[in-house]
């Protein structure tokens, strides 16, 4: 799984003109799902997104996590952060998960935020068109792999 989760002081998606998620101070969130993909990348992920100290202390240093703050998450599924670019300039996404797989995963991955945040998340809709909108704060942007961990 590779994420791209980016601080945000506010963040929404539409579908069809019409909000489907919506956050204030929090983490939006760009998802990637992979074939190789499973449960232990699940787990590891979503721990190490709300643990993931990003938020500004009382001395204005990142020390304090999603959990600390009280933040929020908008999780948008996204298959083409698995693009292989190496070929061509047509980016090919034989990595990403076929949707049989992917969606699975994506609802198992936004159960366990949801229970490691205590509390609901705000999601797009996997395989729809959807317009993003966020304030990155910071800009904080950074990407996680599960398969780099080491």
């Amino acid at each position: 799984m590779i994420a791209v989760i980016q601080r945000v002081s506010e963040s929404s998606v539409k579908i069809d003109g019409k909000i489907k998620g919506q956050i204030g101070i929090g983490m939006m969130v760009l998802l990637g799902i992979e074939e190789a993909d499973g449960e232990e990348d699940i787990a590891w992920l979503s721990r190490k997104m709300v643990n993931l100290r990003i938020f500004s202390d009382e001395a204005g240093v990142m020390n304090k996590s999603l959990l600390a703050v009280g933040g929020d998450v908008l999780l948008i599924s996204q298959f083409t952060l698995h693009a292989s670019t190496k070929k061509g300039n047509r980016p090919s996404y034989i990595k990403a998960a076929k949707p049989e797989v992917a969606i699975p995963l994506y609802e198992k991955f936004i159960a366990s935020v949801e229970k490691d945040l205590g509390k609901p998340i705000q999601t797009g809709e996997f395989g729809a068109d959807m317009k993003v909108a966020l304030i990155n704060d910071g800009p904080v942007t950074i990407t996680i792999d599960t398969k780099n961990k080491m």
